[in-house]
């Protein structure tokens, strides 16, 4: 009688904790997250952080049930954020004051690579050093670019146009084919994504924009307004996660990053060296002067007066817009 009786009481017991850990098991759940991000184009250094946060569980850690995407091309990206098909974008964000002259409400809540990376691609052993070396000569580029608002500010920079260079517009998926297979003599794009993989078929130096004075900061976080204002726990989570990522990559792990970039994308068909040295290139982009020493994500409001000043010289978008619209750094600590 007595066992019997103890055994009935662990049997309640049993089930009342049974109880108990259903809801508290389906809170756990709730508790992460979702957030969808696209990123600009097909697996590349770029995305380290966010393959080497999902790979590593720092966004399960923080409550973040993240869906990576790939995209084709910054454009595109943003064209889905501002739709509000995708939550983030992982693009270049030199392109929002164009696209908010056009109505977009998406604004850059963090930076990656703050410095121009824009540049166009040609033969490592090629007598071109400058715009005005591009006369006669043909270049190829996708439409969603985000070259695609500067090339006749950066044709007029050498006192070239679209009738003394042929500018072919491409599929994204056709471009390096183009570029590898010389049918162009120079691809645009931009440094840390494109020589690495050059390097094995057709080596290649840069020809960089900011040497015409073009400043078009470079990779970042993108989300509108909306985004922004409702989900601002999510994003800031998002951000310390890729704080930490990018920090944890600078400090002696590229390796680390370039396998969980191939882990994450198995059927991609990833070279680790190039995913490597393209992440090197993506740190050495990192930073301006005016955000040297500061926190990983920080956007200088010095940075973006200069972009927009490109931006109005390019014809891309009218004078008089406040820079302070395009980006906040209200996520960065």
């Amino acid at each position: 009688m007595k066992m019997t009786s103890i055994a009935a009481r662990l049997v309640r017991a049993a089930a009342a904790t049974a109880l108990l850990a259903g809801p508290l098991a389906a809170g756990a759940a709730a508790a992460e997250e979702k957030m969808t991000i696209r990123l600009d184009f097909s697996p590349w250094g770029v995305h380290a952080g966010m393959h080497l946060a999902k790979e590593k569980g720092w966004f399960k850690d923080a409550g973040l049930d993240v869906d990576i995407q790939d995209g084709r091309g910054s454009g595109n990206t943003l064209q889905l954020v501002n739709a509000g098909q995708v939550d983030v974008g992982q693009i270049q964000v030199g392109l929002l004051p164009q696209a908010r002259e056009n109505g977009s409400t998406a604004k850059a809540f963090a930076g990656i690579d703050k410095r121009t990376d824009l540049a166009v691609l040609v033969d490592q052993d090629s007598p071109v050093a400058k715009v005005a070396d591009f006369k006669g000569k043909s270049l190829v580029v996708f439409a969603a670019s985000p070259w695609a608002p500067f090339i006749d500010y950066w044709l007029k920079q050498g006192g070239l146009d679209r009738t003394t260079v042929n500018v072919m517009f491409v599929d994204p998926s056709a471009v390096w084919g183009t570029y590898t297979a010389k049918r162009a003599d120079g691809l645009m794009s931009t440094e840390p994504s494109a020589i690495p993989v050059a390097a094995a078929n057709r080596p290649s130096k840069a020809i960089l924009a900011e040497d015409v004075g073009i400043t078009f900061p470079s990779y970042g976080l993108v989300a509108t307004e909306k985004t922004i204002e409702g989900r601002k726990e999510a994003l800031k989570k998002l951000v310390e996660v890729q704080q930490k990522a990018w920090t944890y990559i600078r400090d002696g792990h590229v390796d680390e990053a370039a396998d969980a970039i191939i882990k994450q994308r198995p059927n991609a068909k990833l070279d680790k060296k190039v995913l490597a040295d393209q992440i090197k290139l993506t740190i050495d982009f990192f930073d301006t002067p005016n955000t040297k020493g500061k926190p990983i994500g920080y956007q200088s409001p010095e940075d973006w007066a200069k972009a927009a000043k490109s931006a109005v010289d390019a014809g891309a978008i009218k004078p008089g817009t406040d820079p302070a619209t395009y980006f906040t750094n209200e996520f960065i600590q």
